[in-house]
């Protein structure tokens, strides 16, 4: 396993070669360079090497202030690459952004979605003031876009994407890019030990993050009823946390499947460091090849990556492993309508994720008759998990940028701020859907056993 900062992984992240390694090229793409992964800059070419030496003309105002007018509320300013501050009239303003070249003004406005996040990686624009501030004012239209000319700009430009494949292969593909960055980086700013790369739980918001990822998982185990000894099946397991906290907390033995070869050695690691290889065996392989049965499925921040064109092949595996009596949860982020991912999101940091609403869920269950017992909505939690995990990761910037660079920081703001954004909208939901047989007749009659002392 190649730690972070060693200079083949660094290459990744820095545009001062060529890199010819399988890291260097895109999912579904041909190579690039490996500063492509984070800018949307020709290669070769630097936006700020001349371009913002450019006369502002008449032009380029104009079509600042078209920009503003899409939305003539939002009070927020633009500064072009010679100082000049356009503003909305009438308005307080509470954010604005610098663009450092006319580029970086056409770039914007010819796909706002995807190179909004290229030109904040590369330095081309600038948010001046607090960049959570400025995204909770910046929201792509959904509905009501007028039939108007700057209507069509809004609905041709601020367009997403299409989540790419997720075949085995691609999967693997698609995890590779975002999770085996190195196990050190994700220990910067996850919970310790147990490295809960998902939303936490707050039954008391001044919680810990550490206490809040456990009270998560106390949670879960609750509403999936673990008794000792069942045989418990985990799809997507992540480094391994909540596999060792059933097998210690509740005495169940589990089977976690996971495609990060980085985050399976680590787990396999932790096992025989806290005792429990007999207990808990981690599958390097996809949750499609599951095999035997179980008392309880569970999986915990796996389905964003599964795709809709899978999800009843997922149902599949559920309705074979799954025994008649037995309990099964989903923990999965979501959203009120469908709608397509973010495309810098979906290209940068999280290639093939998709975020389903509720009904798109029920391709899983509905062809193997399998019974919804109880979904919980956990946003505001995520939002104060990505609180934490932002704070921590601000506190080690200057590790973060030695092992990487500028870039990859700015990158990673973005996402984490942008996530935080999205739950405190209401863009973005966190659903935990509990399942079981139609005919599994053992059931509790009240949810007092969901709630104890852990969760204090």
């Amino acid at each position: 396993m190649r730690s972070v900062g060693d200079p083949e992984r660094k290459s990744r992240w820095t545009g001062n070669h060529k890199c010819t390694s399988n890291e260097s090229e895109p999912i579904g793409g041909a190579a690039q360079e490996p500063m492509a992964q984070y800018s949307n800059q020709p290669l070769g070419v630097s936006t700020s090497e001349g371009a913002h030496h450019f006369a502002v003309t008449s032009l380029d105002r104009w079509l600042v202030r078209k920009i503003l007018a899409a939305a003539p509320d939002m009070p927020i300013s633009i500064e072009l690459w010679n100082g000049e501050v356009i503003k909305p009239q009438h308005v307080t303003l509470r954010s604005g952004i610098r663009l450092n070249s006319r580029r970086a003004l056409l770039q914007l406005i010819r796909h706002p979605t995807l190179n909004f996040g290229d030109l904040y990686c590369a330095g081309d624009l600038e948010v001046q003031g607090d960049l959570s501030d400025l995204l909770l004012l910046v929201r792509p239209p959904v509905t009501g876009v007028p039939d108007t000319l700057m209507g069509l700009w809004r609905r041709l430009c601020w367009r997403n994407v299409r989540p790419r494949t997720a075949s085995v292969d691609q999967a693997r593909d698609n995890i590779h890019h975002h999770y085996d960055l190195g196990n050190d980086f994700y220990a910067l700013w996850l919970d310790q030990p147990a490295m809960q790369y998902t939303c936490a739980y707050f039954p008391n918001p001044a919680m810990t993050l550490e206490a809040a990822q456990t009270a998560k998982m106390h949670h879960v185990c609750r509403k999936l009823r673990l008794q000792p000894g069942q045989a418990v099946v985990e799809a997507g397991c992540g480094w391994g946390g909540f596999a060792l906290f059933m097998a210690r907390e509740y005495g169940v033995d589990v089977r976690a499947y996971n495609i990060s070869h980085e985050q399976i050695v680590y787990a396999r690691n932790q096992a025989q460091a806290q005792g429990l290889a007999d207990s808990v065996e981690f599958i390097e392989d996809d949750y499609r090849n599951i095999e035997g049965e179980c008392d309880v499925f569970v999986s915990v921040g796996m389905l964003e990556h599964v795709g809709l064109q899978n999800y009843r092949a997922l149902g599949e595996v559920i309705d074979r492993i799954l025994h008649q009596r037995g309990l099964g949860l989903i923990h999965s982020i979501g959203r009120n309508v469908p709608l397509k991912m973010n495309a810098w999101i979906e290209k940068r940091i999280f290639p093939g994720a998709y975020t389903p609403t509720l009904s798109e869920m029920a391709d899983i269950f509905d062809p193997g008759e399998l019974s919804i017992l109880d979904v919980e909505n956990l946003r505001l939690h995520y939002a104060r998990t990505l609180e934490h995990w932002l704070s921590r990761f601000e506190g080690h910037i200057d590790e973060v940028t030695k092992r990487f660079d500028e870039s990859f920081v700015r990158a990673w703001r973005l996402y984490l701020t942008g996530s935080r954004t999205a739950f405190l909208n209401g863009d973005m939901q966190l659903f935990q859907v509990l399942f079981s047989r139609a005919r599994n007749n053992d059931m509790t009659w009240s949810r007092v056993h969901l709630y104890g002392d852990a969760d204090c």
